[in-house]
């Protein structure tokens, strides 16, 4: 059961609450209420001018410290004063009484939040000596003292937290529940702004010690399953597509949703031609791309219309009119429906024509897709902990070192097919094998996530059926043995790229120079998990 105490009450008749700011939304409003309820404000800076100008008496900062403030204002509030009157404990009678013979007096409310270093380093090409100015010092001092002495002092890092603590303070209810519930919000405060800075400093993908920022952006409507509940965070200043992904219309997403939206950016943000994808449970069913958005979508349902069913596509071009009728024609045509369809824009047209053939269907916006990350680091999380790595990313030149590994050498247009080839498996669930069209940007089948990689050849095969004749086969890694090349000829493939560097190669390259097929090694593995 929560207790009830009284409104803030310290050891001496006057209680204080020191408020300096960066962000003054709503401060004035909360410093008026503070004032009536009894309050001295002690403020600095810009805060107090904030005040006064608003007609609210404030005490400065410098009659509390008995320093002026100096050094372009990196020294305010670090004092003995200041600290001791936040953090001495007003339940200890020896503290109570070394207090009142230091002179020192009771800041029983502390609001404040910091320097906005987050915005400064989120500008571009921010220097170095402008981002360090924006470090705050003194701020994150008081935040901590007044969190760890949650006790005996209210600390009030969000303007958000102004109206509920108001009402706390007016009715006599301040609870040891809201103290605590305004310290941990607080701790959290800090955690976040120091590891931006922490980041934004380094230099090491792979520190020693490392804390991850993240933002609560989005409360989902479910998790994996409808009795788990889920949400999505986000890192400060991230260029993330997903920061500005919103709703236009449909259904409100579950974590499944959220999770292909970004399994499907992943498939399509490395095309600079019209790319869109068909996703099932993180995985692509159908990935092409085309001179249109409406090809590359007409593509990548007919690579696997089944699965396309209850899937969401993901375009990474403006989904309009021409895109939209074709996306009418799948439920006509095939009875394919679609849960959720997502592209940097949406037509007004193209969104009213969805919505005339499916209420449910969500529609979403990501805007624009940057050619480069923010963040090099790629995070994946179990029980207990976290792995990071660099992101893997299809660059250009890697192509040149691919090497012809039997007597066939592959086409220009088989070249051609098998670095698109390589591209769409780089976002396929390992172990996994693809067959791509012999001549067009798309998918034919698919085998991902099995344990045998002859397991996924044979879904791969089986699912592409008749356009296997002629077609590109892919694997995400090297053929232990030669069944793949052997299962490759039996469907009568064109062509296979594969990473090579097995100790059994030479076995593969018989087989597949027996079968007259032109094979390739990338020298490079690509697992995605």
């Amino acid at each position: 059961m929560t207790r009830r105490e009284n409104p803030v009450k310290a050891g001496s008749s006057e209680q204080y609450a020191l408020l300096s700011v960066s962000d003054k939304t709503g401060i004035a409003d909360f410093a008026r209420i503070l004032s009536e309820l009894g309050f001295r404000i002690i403020s600095t800076g810009g805060t107090a001018k904030a005040l006064t100008d608003n007609g609210i008496p404030v005490i400065p900062i410098r009659d509390i410290t008995g320093n002026p403030e100096s050094f372009d204002g990196r020294m305010k509030t670090i004092s003995f004063q200041v600290e001791s009157g936040i953090l001495y404990d007003r339940q200890n009678p020896r503290h109570r009484k070394e207090a009142r013979a230091l002179g020192i007096k009771d800041i029983d409310i502390v609001v404040t939040n910091l320097y906005p270093f987050e915005e400064t380093v989120g500008k571009r090409g921010v220097r170095l000596s402008e981002a360090v100015e924006s470090v705050d010092v003194g701020g994150p001092t008081m935040v901590r003292s007044a969190a760890k002495n949650f006790k005996n002092v209210l600390v009030v890092v969000d303007p958000s937290d102004y109206s509920r603590t108001a009402r706390a303070l007016k009715s006599g209810q301040v609870t040891t529940r809201l103290r605590q519930d305004l310290a941990a919000k607080a701790f959290r405060h800090l955690s976040l702004y120091d590891a931006q800075i922490a980041h934004f400093l380094g230099r090491d993908l792979f520190p020693e010690e490392i804390a991850l920022p993240g933002r609560r952006t989005l409360t989902l409507r479910y998790g994996e399953n409808p009795h788990q509940k889920a949400a999505v965070y986000l890192e400060p200043n991230t260029n993330s597509p997903l920061a500005s992904l919103q709703k236009l219309t449909g259904r409100d997403l579950s974590y499944v949703n959220f999770t292909d939206i970004a399994s499907g950016l992943e498939s399509v943000r490395m095309f600079k031609e019209a790319a869109a994808v068909v996703i099932k449970h993180n995985s692509p069913a159908g990935v092409a791309i085309g001179k249109t958005p409406s090809e590359a979508l007409t593509r990548a349902v007919a690579a696997d219309p089944v699965s396309a069913f209850g899937g969401v596509i993901v375009l990474n071009k403006v989904l309009d009119l021409s895109a939209a009728e074709t996306f009418a024609g799948f439920k006509e045509e095939d009875g394919v429906v679609v849960d959720i369809v997502a592209a940097p824009r949406v037509t007004k047209q193209a969104e009213k024509l969805i919505r005339s053939i499916r209420k449910t269907t969500g529609i979403y916006t990501f805007g624009r897709i940057p050619h480069q990350r923010s963040d090099p680091r790629h995070v994946r999380f179990f029980d207990g902990g976290f792995i990071i790595e660099d992101w893997d990313e299809v660059r250009e030149h890697e192509f040149t070192k691919w090497q012809v590994m039997g007597k066939y050498k592959p086409t220009k247009k088989q070249m051609e097919q098998m670095k698109i080839a390589w591209k769409f498996i780089g976002r396929v669930h390992s172990n996994s094998i693809i067959v791509v069209d012999y001549d067009l940007p798309m998918t034919r089948g698919i085998g991902s996530g099995q344990t045998s990689r002859v397991g996924a050849a044979r879904i791969a095969l089986e699912q592409a059926r008749k356009h296997t004749e002629g077609a590109i086969l892919a694997s995400d890694s090297f053929f232990p043995f030669n069944d793949v090349v052997k299962l490759a000829e039996r469907y009568k493939i064109g062509a296979i790229v594969q990473q090579g560097g097995s100790i059994n190669d030479k076995a593969s390259i018989e087989a597949a120079d027996k079968a007259g097929i032109p094979m390739v090694a990338t020298g490079e593995r690509k697992f995605w998990h």
